[in-house]
């Protein structure tokens, strides 16, 4: 049985759109129409173009066709999905889609024909294949406090389903997942078989949950470690203080040496996100914050202190 090139008979790449698949199969379908067409084997060709577009212009039947690929051989069981035909080219009216090639007929079944039909895959001469379900993938997005905690989640998340006829909808699913304490954007959760339903007795597929750690106020994430910018009044920073610096386990005191300067980092371990064999730290970079001369005493204090204080920031670039 010979291997049917789908994207080779519409005239159109692998990574072609589904417009674009669209596009081809309507030229192509007004080339080789039976009632237009004075196309040599026109009828055959019409019917090839419409098998193509029936596979192509489906998600899951293409997606199961790509499965395949060319190193399809006849007889290949489980290899594909057994999916209701719908309707063909709109414009010339309803087209009968009977007497697709044994090709089609082997991988998504129908019709009683090909040289397969009621046994070699198929379970008690009823065309449908054992085949396991296709796995879904979807991103959900957590927050850095969940990261850090973990715990017990719901999520909706709007996921593709096929119905009997092969028909993709969406469906509002509502799940309860555990996230881990330490979870870090990238990383993948696997829910068995909370995928795409299998064919015949074929089992579900898996979902893959991607998460993504939503931006924090004023946390930044590298890896597990925290990175926290830590505004200092100029006399915190020039005498020396105890100050209350946030985490994400909660607040800590933390000791300011005098002559601090802006751009310090000060580490505090075990402090970031959890994990084996280590958690990340925190690392807090100081930043000294001037106080705005709002009224004539703040005025007059810098004043003073310019007088009493003489400092050039500038001396080292002369």
């Amino acid at each position: 049985m010979e291997y049917k090139d789908y994207y080779k008979t519409l005239g159109v790449e692998r990574t072609a759109t589904p417009e674009q698949i669209k596009q081809s199969y309507r030229k192509l379908a007004r080339k080789y129409h039976p009632d237009v067409s004075k196309e040599a084997n026109a009828e055959e060709k019409f019917k090839a173009v419409q098998e193509a577009y029936e596979v192509l212009k489906d998600p899951e039947k293409r997606a199961t066709y790509d499965e395949v690929g060319s190193n399809w051989q006849g007889g290949q069981q489980g290899a594909g999905a057994h999916w209701q035909r719908s309707s063909g080219f709109q414009g010339f009216g309803d087209e009968n889609l009977s007497g697709f090639s044994d090709f089609f007929e082997s991988i998504f079944g129908g019709g009683g024909r090909g040289p397969h039909a009621g046994h070699g895959g198929f379970r008690g001469g009823a065309q449908s294949f054992d085949r396991r379900g296709r796995d879904q993938h979807a991103k959900i997005t957590i927050s850095l406090e969940e990261a850090f905690r973990g715990g017990n989640k719901t999520i909706q998340l709007e996921m593709p389903e096929v119905d009997a006829r092969g028909q993709v909808h969406h469906k509002l699913r509502t799940l309860k997942i555990t996230i881990p304490a330490g979870t870090v954007s990238g990383q993948q959760m696997r829910l068995a078989k909370q995928g795409l339903p299998g064919t015949g007795n074929g089992p579900p597929g898996d979902l893959y949950l991607e998460i993504d750690v939503q931006t924090h106020p004023y946390f930044t994430l590298q890896g597990r470690d925290v990175y926290l910018t830590l505004p200092l009044a100029p006399w915190e920073a020039a005498l020396g203080s105890k100050i209350t610096a946030p985490t994400l386990g909660g607040p800590v005191e933390l000791k300011i040496s005098a002559g601090s300067q802006t751009g310090q980092k000060l580490r505090l371990k075990g402090r970031g996100l959890p994990g084996k064999p280590h958690s990340g730290d925190e690392y807090v970079l100081l930043q000294i914050v001037t106080p705005p001369a709002k009224t004539e005493s703040d005025k007059a204090l810098y004043e003073k202190m310019a007088k009493e204080m003489p400092f050039n920031p500038r001396q080292s670039l002369t």
